[in-house]
Order: C-alpha cells, then structure tokens, then sequence
C-alpha cells in the first residue's frame, strides 16, 4: 500500500536526509520546498496555505517522532510527498510529547480523500516498526532511505 506508492512515486530529490529548520513552521516550508526544486509543485503559496491551514485545525505530529504535515489542494493532481530527515527532534506537538524525527508532507487533490486516507495509514504502518524507524534515522543518502522505505522486510 503506503511502500507500492513510495516505489512508483517516491523519487530522491523528493527526500532531505538532514533538515536544518527548528521549528515546525520552518521545516513545512523546507519540505515544501524540497518539492518545488524537485518539479512536483509549482504552486508554493497554495501548498503552503493548505498545509499551514491544516495545521491549525491540529497538529499532524503523531506518535514515536512521525510527524505527517499534509494538505489538499487543486494544485495537484495526484498525492505527492516528500521526506526528511531531523534525527535531534524538532517540536511538532506530537501527540505523545515527543519531538519528531521523521517528518513526512504530503500534498493530495482537494476532491480525494482515498488515495491520502490509504497513505497515511500505510506510511504510519511502516514507521511502526522500530528497526524500520531506526535504521532512518541512521540512514544519511536519499537513496539509502528509498531504499529503506521501498524493501519489503524478510
């Protein structure tokens, strides 16, 4: 689920092994930038407004340093995300007090709820896994956390 679309759509310049923001507010905006220098998005303003204004709704920071910042908008035509990296923590509000380390965005069109709904779910199963969630956060090339996300475990 979450690792086909990670295989089919995840590419490496849509991966940041290190991010250098420290706060939330700065590190969105690293991601989403990560996508505009990648092609993905050509619209910042509105995938900035969408995911800024999901995040006062509530914050996406989950559990066991995930965070999940996302939005929807008519500026893509299909889920797009991109991935990084703050293996010290940044303060994301998580749910368990805990700062995130692995920080997922995610951009889907504003008319679907499945293809989002099925990732979060997936993308959140993934990073349960404790050797899984280690082996990122030793992990420093893009290609080395593709790889990661992408081969199934044995």
């Amino acid at each position: 689920m979450a690792q086909n679309f990670l295989t089919t759509a995840l590419r490496p310049e849509l991966i940041k092994p290190r991010l250098q923001g420290t706060d939330k507010d700065t590190i969105i905006r690293e991601l989403i930038e990560v996508l505009v220098s990648a092609g993905a998005i050509s619209d910042r303003d509105a995938a900035e407004k969408a995911v800024f204004d999901r995040e006062k709704t509530m914050s996406t920071g989950m559990e066991n340093g995930i965070a999940i910042p996302h939005g929807k908008t008519d500026t893509v035509d299909s889920l797009i995300a991109a991935i990084g990296l703050k293996p010290e923590g940044v303060d994301f509000q998580c749910v368990d007090g805990q700062p995130a380390r692995i920080l997922i965005l995610t951009l889907s069109p504003a008319n679907r709820s499945g293809p989002h709904v099925r990732f979060m779910a997936g993308i959140s199963k993934l990073l349960r896994d404790e050797e899984t969630h280690a082996r990122l956060l030793e992990a420093d090339t893009p290609d080395a956390i593709l790889h990661i996300l992408t081969t199934p475990k044995n």
